[in-house]
């Protein structure tokens, strides 16, 4: 029986049943089978274009468990392509294996890829591959490399399958040159590749299995590591953990020309930050969610809405108005705006504003007003408020009768959002959506109605 045939055979089988059962397949290949059929399970909703192939093998669950989704790669591509110069448009469409011509790089530079050479790129913490199989649409040239050796066999067979002849795997672990440790330096990975930029997603697991997001926390030391990627090559684009302090690894890392916050499904999914050599300075900060992209303006906090995500601070679309901070209270037949998990992750607190919306208070971060921008719509939700009532033993009694059922949410008063559920005596579900917010100008709290 052929690997792909026992994977058609089994895809839906019980897995604990089918390992029970292994005696009753003479097949060499069962444990990797088997795995990967876990595998295929946790990747379905991230990577459906892999899981459609069912030759492809997945030998390490954890690899299948931190890998990018398919559409947190292709930003990861796009972000790379504009750094070295490439027009980004080229993400999605079949590779550049030569450049046209020179083409403005994505703050305004001079293309960084010489005519006639194809643009390439190194993965130094290859994974599952997800990510070079993004790359290589993109680049002419991509270097993968992984320190698990069944795991980099397994991905160069399945670049096979996909019909990547760009990609060259590599398999060693990376270390400095100031350690004494088993495995090779940057240089040594290279060996005669020549990329644009590099790219690395540290591995972010201690020894004894615990998730970790700092930087000297993970593996490869990126801190440790830094002297060496940059004198290899002038751009490094770096992969964090979501939960990693953005002011705090810019003033490590020191040359920091971009951040991106990648929100994917309602939830943030990662920081990528991209690193130049020689740069000195603010950075851009650019926020992802589900295609939308949005370019905060640090210094006067406003948006660019539909930026290209290499592109610096500033407007070039939708203008904005207000003032910073500028504070208001919820009314019936008001719209409320929700930022997503990227813009708060950013600490874009301000941007809702700079397109007339009012802020309930400064550590309140909803926002009110009669209309929400199609610019904003992308990165939170949009509520129209129904009823507001004080917070007190009275109204709390009445809203939860008067609605039984809905979401609740406690922001900036001294109650959790399950304590507040608890008083109101409603049950989760449906459209409804109940706040209760700290209101400034008031100098009050309340309780917000509101139906998505």
């Amino acid at each position: 029986m052929h690997f792909e045939e026992f994977i058609l055979a089994h895809d839906t089988d019980d897995l604990g049943q089918l390992a029970l059962a292994r005696d009753r397949y003479a097949f060499p290949e069962f444990d990797v089978a088997l795995t990967t059929l876990e595998c295929r399970r946790k990747l379905a909703g991230k990577v459906p274009e892999w899981v459609a192939l069912p030759s492809l093998r997945f030998p390490v669950r954890l690899s299948a468990e931190q890998c990018s989704s398919s559409q947190t790669a292709r930003y990861k591509a796009l972000v790379a392509a504009m750094a070295v110069g490439l027009p980004s448009e080229t993400c999605g469409h079949p590779r550049p294996h030569k450049r046209e011509g020179p083409t403005a790089g994505g703050r305004g530079r001079e293309a960084t890829v010489s005519e006639g050479k194809p643009a390439a790129i190194a993965d130094l913490t290859g994974g599952l591959g997800v990510d070079s199989w993004a790359f290589a649409q993109v680049f002419g040239e991509v270097l993968y490399n992984e320190m698990q050796p069944q795991l980099a066999a397994a991905v160069e067979q399945n670049f096979r399958e996909l019909g990547l002849g760009n990609v060259t795997v590599k398999c060693s672990r990376l270390v400095s040159q100031a350690r004494e440790a088993d495995g090779s330096t940057v240089r040594e990975i290279l060996a005669g590749f020549s990329p644009d930029i590099l790219f690395l997603d540290p591995a972010r697991r201690a020894a004894d299995g615990r998730k970790v997001f700092r930087l000297e926390d993970c593996d490869p030391n990126v801190l440790q590591l830094l002297p060496e990627l940059l004198e290899a090559c002038p751009r490094v684009l770096l992969k964090l953990s979501p939960m990693a302090d953005i002011s705090l690894v810019c003033r490590q890392l020191g040359c920091v020309s971009a951040v991106h916050v990648v929100a994917a499904g309602g939830e943030c999914k990662e920081l990528l930050l991209l690193l130049e050599r020689g740069h000195e300075g603010p950075c851009a900060l650019t926020v992802y969610e589900n295609g939308s992209v949005m370019v905060v303006d640090q210094d006067q906090g406003m948006a660019d809405p539909g930026a290209d995500p290499g592109a610096g601070p500033g407007l070039a679309g939708m203008a904005a108005t207000g003032p910073e901070g500028s504070l208001g209270a919820p009314a019936p037949g008001q719209l409320l705006f929700e930022p997503g998990k990227a813009l708060l992750k950013a600490g874009a607190f301000d941007t809702p504003c700079r397109y007339g919306l009012k802020k309930l208070g400064r550590h309140t971060h909803l926002y009110v007003g009669a209309e929400v921008p199609e610019a904003l719509r992308p990165f939170g939700k949009v509520y129209q408020i129904l009823e507001v009532a004080p917070l007190n033993h009275r109204s709390i009694k009445e809203i939860g009768q008067k609605y039984p059922q809905a979401e609740v949410t406690a922001r900036n008063i001294p109650i959790t959002s399950n304590q507040l559920r608890t008083k109101l005596g409603v049950r989760s579900g449906g459209t409804l959506h109940i706040f209760g917010v700290r209101l400034d100008l008031r100098n009050t709290n309340a309780l917000i109605v509101s139906k998505l």
